[in-house]
């Protein structure tokens, strides 16, 4: 929303400069997105230097918390006026109020969407253009002049936050106003630069004269009601409608109008008759060219009246959620700044919440407010002091223990499915063929074991070591449902046992981080270090031995590096030894010759490798052997 500075001052005579405001409003309430400096003849200012001001805009982003107040120039005076603890000026008590005549106005309210409906019938107005002052103060905010009716409506909405609306009393069938929902596949043309007529749904509220629907409440006036030069009688529209109703209709329509924003994020009903004495007092200013004007009886229908609200909090609690250390003075003075009535007790407020401020509605409601007004910069970070000793977790410590155990032992941990085929605990909806929970870990375990062996070649290990720790599931005595196991597999075959079990000849158990314990153990069993992961890649590999006669003496490295170079990107690990034989000297004078067995994985990481790219660098590699004398490929 766009806020005039000279606009605010109406309510806070004693505002301090426009930087000062814009500091204050984004470090305890919201972000200022800009501020636009005005000339004296309109145009808008770059260098802020400048002396010939004569107005400063905000253009503040307005949060939904706090919408219902401070969409509007009054709320964010009030706020400002109580973070700033100056004088708060309220203009209704300077209103001059018009005579009321007897009126013949009937409202009827039909539908619970509207909770409270203002009308007043106006006689012997005269539409034209607006005083200067009030384009001015229209503009300055993006908004345009339309004639003196529709911008005093405009002029309110925009000063108090609560939309108000104008109908031509002779385009009404008679005096009457009924709010009601709109019947299926209605058709209403809307006021608009262009010509919209909108369809309507039952769920959405209208305005009419019981016989022609006149408005879509709370979003848009029909054209079939407006002002226009003609109108010499008007009908002043000040009601409260549903939030949710507004909303739903604006959004599902299209007309994202300013009093559609304002009615979605709710205003208080109470500040309908402010907003009618506001308006009827403008109407008498003179400068409004309605001298003749007949102003008769108010007519207020309020169902259901809205309830007040009292909040009580300690001091106690205030420091305990905000973490600081505000004493019952800083409370009070937060509270009469804001003009809030409160009864004070030994560190206990009881406040009675303001009916426009629709977002207290708790302790920790006051509590964030008492935090924001006092100043979160003040409250000094502090880390609580926690004594405690904590608690040990005897399974937990011993499945970390057994676990640091395995790791240490070269065990990998696997994951396998809780759900199987068969079993004695039987889920009530799953897979086909696992629809019973595992009774052991073994029969997981066996297959992943098979499966990892497949792999050996690209693991580059001389063998598979696995592990798992899980809960088993079984019905019978004396294991009860669930039973948690260690199941280890490696060449030697599978073994499952209890976590009792397992744990019985194992030291005290850890209770810190057990990877960190496998690695203090491995590196006491045998000093090894630690080796680092790389991604494996998701397209199959392809192996290939190769065994090259060497003579005594050859630095067998040699052959490595021309595996490498010749196979360069298709290696995906370094070449290993797999065997290794002598060849004595014979007989007849041959010398001595060793062979080498290489094993050379292939695979790449963007896609699958074929046989017959894999045989052509192996014949490139036979073809650079054969080139160093000596050597010789079995």
């Amino acid at each position: 929303m766009k806020i005039s500075y000279n606009w605010l001052k109406w309510y806070i005579p004693d505002a301090p400069t426009a930087e000062t405001i814009a500091d204050v409003i984004t470090y305890h309430l919201t972000e200022v997105e800009g501020v636009v400096l005005i000339r004296a003849d309109g145009s808008i200012e770059t260098d802020h230097t400048s002396n010939g001001i004569s107005d400063w805009i905000f253009d503040v982003n307005i949060l939904p918390n706090r919408a219902h107040d401070l969409l509007s120039h009054q709320g964010f005076a009030k706020e400002l006026s109580g973070q700033l603890g100056i004088k708060f000026n309220d203009p209704t008590e300077l209103y001059k109020l018009p005579e009321s005549k007897p009126t013949n106005l009937k409202i009827e309210i039909n539908s619970i969407a509207c909770r409270r409906y203002m009308g007043r019938i106006i006689r012997n107005v005269k539409v034209g253009p607006s005083p200067e002052w009030v384009v001015k103060h229209l503009e300055s905010i993006g908004q345009r002049s339309i004639n003196n009716i529709v911008d005093a409506t405009n002029i309110v909405m925009y000063d108090c936050g609560q939309p108000c609306h104008a109908y031509d009393l002779k385009k009404l069938a008679e005096e009457k106003i009924v709010i009601k929902n709109a019947k299926e596949g209605e058709e209403l043309p809307v006021v608009g630069r262009e010509e919209i007529i909108a369809k309507l749904k039952d769920t959405d509220l209208v305005i009419t004269d019981g016989v022609q629907s006149l408005a879509l409440a709370g979003v848009k006036g029909g054209l079939n009601s407006g002002i226009n030069e003609s109108t010499t009688d008007i009908v002043l529209e000040v009601a409260n409608f549903d939030p949710t109703t507004v909303r739903k209709t604006a959004r599902r329509l299209g007309l994202l109008s300013d009093s559609a924003k304002r009615f979605e994020n709710d205003l208080s009903p109470e500040h309908t008759a402010y907003a009618m004495r506001e308006l009827s007092a403008l109407f008498l200013d003179p400068l409004m060219n309605c001298p003749d004007s007949i102003f008769e009886e108010i007519v207020d229908v309020y169902p259901v009246t809205q309830e007040e609200k009292k909040i009580s909090f300690t001091t106690e609690l205030v420091n305990k959620k905000l973490g600081g250390n505000i004493t019952d003075v800083d409370i009070e003075k937060i509270l009469k700044n804001y003009n809030f009535i409160y009864t004070l007790g030994d560190n206990f407020f009881e406040v009675e919440i303001p009916l426009l401020r629709l977002d207290l509605e708790n302790p920790i409601d006051m509590i964030e407010e008492i935090g924001r007004i006092y100043g979160y910069e003040k409250l000094l970070p502090i880390i609580p002091k926690i004594n405690f000793t904590p608690q040990i977790n005897d399974t937990y410590s011993k499945i970390n223990s057994a676990r640091a155990e395995l790791l240490a032992d070269g065990y990998r941990e696997v994951m396998t499915y809780a759900f199987a085929n068969k079993g004695q605990v039987e889920v009530l909806a799953s897979a086909s063929d696992k629809n019973f929970l595992r009774t052991n870990l073994s029969d997981g375990l066996k297959k992943s074991y098979d499966l990892n062996k497949l792999n050996i070649p690209l693991l580059g290990l001389n063998e598979v070591k696995i592990f798992e720790i899980g809960s088993v599931f079984k019905n019978d005595p004396p294991a009860g449902a669930e039973e948690i196991k260690i199941v280890t597999a490696d060449k030697k075959g599978v073994i499952e046992k209890s976590l009792r079990e397992y744990t019985t000849s194992l030291p005290q158990p850890f209770t810190g981080n057990e990877r960190e314990l496998a690695l203090s153990i491995k590196q006491e069993k045998a000093g090894d270090g630690v080796s680092i992961f790389n991604p494996w890649s998701p397209y199959p590999f392809i192996t290939s031995d190769i065994s090259v006669w060497v003579p005594q003496g050859f630095e067998v490295q040699k052959l490595v590096d021309i595996y490498i170079e010749t196979a360069a990107n298709l290696l995906i690990k370094e070449p290993y030894q797999v065997d290794m034989f002598t060849k004595p000297a014979s007989s007849q004078g041959g010398d001595s010759r060793i062979s080498y067995a290489y094993r050379l994985i292939f695979q790449v990481y963007d896609r699958t490798l074929t046989d017959e790219e894999v045989s052509l660098v192996m014949k490139k590699i036979e073809i650079k052997i054969k080139e160093i004398s000596g050597l010789e490929v079995r």
